[in-house]
C-alpha cells in the first residue's frame, strides 16, 4: 500500500489539510469541524484495520450487501419513502443504475414487471409522472428514459411514445429556450438537461425543440466559473453539471467558459475529505461524487477538443481531479454498514446516495481519453464497478444499444412538420 494513499495515515497530511478556521468560529466553520472529525473517525478506524490484517486488501465495497439493499427496494420500500411518491420513477432509477453498476442481473419477470409500471407512469399528453395518475415532468421523464434504457429490452423500448414524448418537451419550452419542469412550474437549467438527454436517448432532438437552449444555458454560467440553476443565481454542483452535459448533447460546449468551470469544479474537491462538495462554503456530500465528478470527462473532452500540439495540460492517463481521494472517501467513508451509501459518516442510507456514489466511483476507476483507456482502482479488485457513461450516467453498453434501436425509428410526424429539421 502506498501510505499516502489513504487519508489520516499521515499527521502532516492531517495538519495541513483539515480546516482552519482562524479562531472566527461561525456556523459554517463548526460544521465544517464536525464533518471532518468524523470523517477522521472513519479513516482512523481504518488505518487500525490496515496495521492489524496486513494478508486482507482493503479497502474493499460490499458488493453483496449493497445489492441486497437495492433488490429489496425493486419489491418492496418502508414508509420512510412515502415523501417520495412522486419521485418514483427516480426510486427506479436510482435502484436499476446501482444494480448495472455493480454488474447484478435482473430477471426477465422483474424487467417486465419494472417497464409495466414505468408505462403506468407515461401520461395521455406525453412525458412521465412521478407515479401513476400524477401529472407530467421532466424530472421523472429523464428518471423514466433513463431506466427504460437500462432495462433494455424491446418491451421497455416500446413503452415510450416519442410522438407525444416530442410534443411535451416542446410544451416545456419558453421562447428563449429555456425548458419549464412542468406546467405552470419553474424555468431551471435541469430541464434544459433534462430534456437534451431524453430526446437525444430517443431520437427526437430537432433545431426546433431547442433553439436558443444553449444561449440561454450559458447565461447561468455565473462569475465562480460553475452554472447556476437559472442567469444571476449560484453556482451549484448538479446544476453545473446539468449545463456542461446539456451543451454536450447539443453540441455547443464552445460557448462556455470551459476553463472557468475547470477551476471552479476542481476547486469542490475537499482537500482533507477527498469527497465533493456542492457549493462553495458547504460540506462534503457523496451524492457529488458524480455530480461534480462525472463534469471532469466533459470537460476534459472539451479541453481535448480546443487543445493546441502545444497543451501538455491534459493527462494521457487520468482526469482532472484526485481519482484515489474520491475512490477513499465513497468506499472508506460512504458505506452503509446494513447495505447502500450516504451522503457522509453518521448519515442515513438512500437510494439515491448509493447510485450517485457509486457512479462517481465508476467515474474516478475509469479513465477514456481519446484512444486510451485506463482503470485506476485502490484496495480489492473485485472493487472495480463497470463504466457509466459520463452524460446520461447509464451504462456505456446500455446507451449503445438505446441509441441503435432508436435510430432505426423515423422521428415523429410533429417533429417531421418542423420546418427547421
Amino acid at each position: 500500500m502506498e501510505l499516502h494513499t489513504f487519508r489520516c495515515c499521515d499527521s502532516s497530511f492531517e495538519e495541513k489539510n483539515k480546516f482552519n478556521d482562524d479562531k472566527n468560529q461561525t456556523l459554517s466553520s463548526e460544521e465544517q469541524i464536525e464533518a471532518e472529525e468524523s470523517v477522521k473517525k472513519q479513516y482512523t478506524h481504518f488505518k487500525h484495520r490496515l496495521e492489524i490484517d496486513h494478508e486482507c486488501i482493503l479497502p474493499v465495497l460490499d458488493r453483496e450487501m449493497h445489492s441486497a439493499f437495492l433488490q429489496k427496494g425493486l419489491s418492496n420500500l418502508s414508509s420512510s419513502y412515502e415523501c417520495l411518491d412522486a419521485s418514483r420513477p427516480w426510486l427506479c432509477y436510482w435502484i436499476l443504475h446501482s444494480l448495472e453498476l455493480l454488474d447484478e442481473p435482473l430477471s426477465d419477470e422483474t424487467i417486465s414487471q419494472v417497464a409495466k409500471f414505468l408505462g403506468k407512469c407515461q401520461c395521455e399528453t406525453g412525458g412521465f409522472a412521478g407515479g401513476p395518475g400524477q401529472h407530467a415532468h421532466l424530472a421523472p421523464t429523464y428518471a423514466a428514459v433513463n431506466a427504460l434504457c437500462i432495462l433494455g429490452t424491446e418491451e421497455a423500448f416500446q413503452i415510450i411514445d416519442r410522438e407525444k414524448l416530442y410534443d411535451f418537451l416542446m410544451s416545456m419550452r419558453s421562447t428563449q429556450g429555456a425548458f419549464k419542469m412542468h406546467k405552470g412550474g419553474e424555468e431551471d437549467i435541469r430541464g434544459a438537461y433534462c430534456a437534451a438527454s431524453a430526446a437525444r436517448l430517443t431520437n427526437i432532438m430537432t433545431p426546433e425543440l431547442f433553439d436558443g437552449t444553449p444561449e440561454w444555458i450559458v447565461r447561468c454560467q455565473t462569475y465562480e466559473g460553475g452554472f447556476a440553476g437559472c442567469p444571476g443565481m449560484e453556482a451549484h454542483g448538479g446544476y453545473s453539471f446539468c449545463g456542461l452535459a446539456a451543451l454536450t448533447l447539443l453540441n455547443k460546449t464552445n460557448l462556455c467558459d470551459v476553463k472557468n468551470v475547470l477551476r471552479w469544479t476542481g476547486n469542490r474537491q475537499m482537500r482533507y475529505e477527498g469527497g465533493f462538495q456542492g457549493r462553495t462554503n458547504k460540506l462534503v456530500d457523496g451524492c457529488y461524487s458524480f455530480w461534480q465528478g462525472g463534469a471532469f470527462p466533459l470537460i476534459h473532452m472539451i479541453l481535448t477538443m480546443h487543445s493546441t500540439k502545444d497543451d501538455s495540460s491534459l493527462s494521457a492517463e487520468s482526469w482532472l481531479f484526485h481519482q484515489k481521494a474520491l475512490q477513499e472517501y465513497v468506499l472508506v467513508c460512504c458505506q452503509y454498514p446494513g447495505g447502500g451509501l450516504i451522503d457522509k459518516p453518521g448519515r442515513a442510507r438512500d437510494y439515491y446516495h448509493t447510485c450517485y456514489c457509486l457512479s462517481g466511483l465508476s467515474i474516478a476507476q475509469h479513465f477514456a481519453g481519446g484512444k486510451l483507456s485506463h482503470v485506476l482502482n485502490i484496495g480489492h479488485e473485485n472493487n472495480i464497478v463497470r463504466p457509466t457513461h459520463p452524460v446520461y450516467n447509464v451504462c456505456v453498453d446500455k446507451v449503445v444499444h438505446a441509441d441503435m434501436f432508436f435510430k432505426q425509428l423515423p422521428p415523429p410526424k410533429s417533429a417531421s412538420k418542423s420546418p427547421n429539421t
